[in-house]
């Protein structure tokens, strides 16, 4: 309870809605569809900063005095810490793949932040953040690695409180999957429910990590292509994810561009606003349908991580 009462405390902190879709549940021949809805989140366009928030807080309480907080992102990570950096007087150094549409390098930048673009993948922009975060300077990552796991676990943490604030007791639960870390906060605050819903983790198919690692059995990095679920394009699972998922997970599937595209047209026409990272929930959903035991009584609860990206600009 004390990560939610840090969150309580902020001033623009809102429980976020769950909204019932029912053209959603008749189409899927489930009782009910539920969305999270992560579009407006502590006055940001996705649920990062309730992770990046509490790491941020607790580490500095280790890091008394002034510090440079140093992150990589695909776009929302980045852009929480960057905005919290401002209101706490602080610098704040982010690292994004060049893939990162140049609209979210200028909200990045807009809170403040200093960018360096890197060229190449998510990871390698990981890896220039973690060379770069020496001395006075606090790296605040979400994906873990043998050696980096404190800010991390703190991070996922941080994501309890979003699930917290689900009251339905769902049959099944949707969650994209980047390096897994919100999907590990997931797992681990249902499966202490009793009956706990399945869990279905969800990944594009341009990067996914999860999937892979799922079926060889092991960890494993692997090369990523652009993907518009930009928020998703991760090479290489967290450390401290991997065997909660491992354990935890009931299903995992991936979706194409135009799966996630679509779910998030109609997700709009449901007035929810979801970019297609956030979306991804009710593409795999879709996707994975035939092959899951609902029934017209079950309650479905989809995770949508993100605003569309109109909203995402405000």
């Amino acid at each position: 309870m004390e990560v939610l009462a840090f969150h309580q405390s902020v001033p623009t902190y809102r429980p976020t809605p769950l909204t019932s879709v029912p053209a959603l549940a008749a189409e899927l021949r489930v009782g009910q569809v539920l969305v999270k809805d992560e579009s407006q989140r502590l006055g940001l366009p996705a649920f990062k900063a309730l992770g990046a928030w509490w790491a941020i807080d607790r580490a500095l309480q280790e890091r008394p005095g002034p510090v440079e907080l140093v992150t990589a992102t695909d776009g929302n990570h980045g852009r929480a810490v960057a905005r919290r950096a401002s209101m706490l007087g602080l610098r704040a150094q982010v690292f994004v793949p060049d893939m990162v549409p140049e609209v979210a390098i200028a909200a990045i930048r807009d809170e403040g932040a200093t960018v360096s673009v890197v060229p190449g993948s998510y990871d390698a922009a990981v890896a220039e953040a973690a060379a770069y975060a020496v001395g006075e300077r606090l790296l605040i990552q979400d994906s873990a690695w043998p050696g980096y796991e404190v800010v991390p676990q703190l991070i996922v943490d941080g994501y309890s409180t979003l699930f917290r604030e689900i009251a339905a007791a769902p049959d099944l639960v949707v969650v994209p999957m980047g390096v897994g870390s919100v999907a590990q906060a997931a797992v681990t605050h249902f499966r202490s429910e009793a009956p706990a819903p399945m869990m279905l983790g969800v990944e594009p198919s341009a990067a996914a990590c999860v999937t892979a690692s799922l079926l060889a059995g092991e960890l494993l990095s692997i090369p990523t292509s652009k993907t518009v679920m930009a928020g998703l394009n991760c090479g290489t699972p967290s450390t401290l994810a991997w065997p909660v998922l491992r354990s935890g997970l009931d299903h995992a599937i991936t979706v194409e561009d135009d799966e996630a595209l679509q779910a998030s047209a109609d997700l709009g026409t449901a007035g929810i606003s979801s970019g297609p990272s956030g979306a991804a929930a009710l593409a795999g959903l879709r996707a994975a349908r035939s092959r899951l035991a609902l029934g017209p009584d079950s309650t479905v609860i989809l995770i949508s991580t993100e605003a569309g990206p109109a909203a995402a600009m405000l």
